[in-house]
């Protein structure tokens, strides 16, 4: 058995848009809850999320990211310690971060693991919002 039975397979990352992140709550002790009452389903744990946007600005010496996907800002942790994370960082760019939830009020926090430039292919920004609610629908 690969995970030897210690403990479960990693989950992949959800993908989610920055008003749902601003709509989770805790479970004391527990996981991030995903309200999907829009899409008449459960409620989701998450702890690993998938969230694209654009770079509106570089802080704290290059350790923070605030950006914005069409439902809102959200903010990216942790960049600076990212393997190919710098090319990222300037305003404009169209990126990928996936990160683990840290907050979700009074606005979507998350550290990052893993970032990448999607600027290149205005496609991904075109298609993002519905590949994300149609996941919400359909399959998660």
């Amino acid at each position: 058995e690969k995970w030897g039975g210690a403990s479960p397979p990693p989950l992949p990352p959800v993908k989610v848009l920055a008003a749902h992140l601003r709509r989770c709550r805790r479970v004391p002790g527990g996981p991030w809850l995903l309200d999907r009452e829009e899409y008449r389903r459960p409620a989701l744990a998450v702890s690993l999320v998938w969230l694209q946007g654009t770079v509106l600005a570089v802080e704290e010496g290059g350790s923070t990211v605030r950006l914005r996907d069409d439902s809102g800002p959200f903010v990216a942790q942790g960049v600076e310690k990212i393997p190919k994370g710098q090319p990222c960082l300037s305003a404009g760019k169209y990126v990928m971060v996936m990160g683990l939830v840290m907050s979700c009020s009074p606005e979507p926090t998350i550290r990052a693991v893993k970032m990448t430039d999607l600027s290149g292919n205005p496609l991904h920004r075109d298609m993002w919002q519905l590949e994300v609610e149609d996941l919400h629908r359909h399959v998660l």
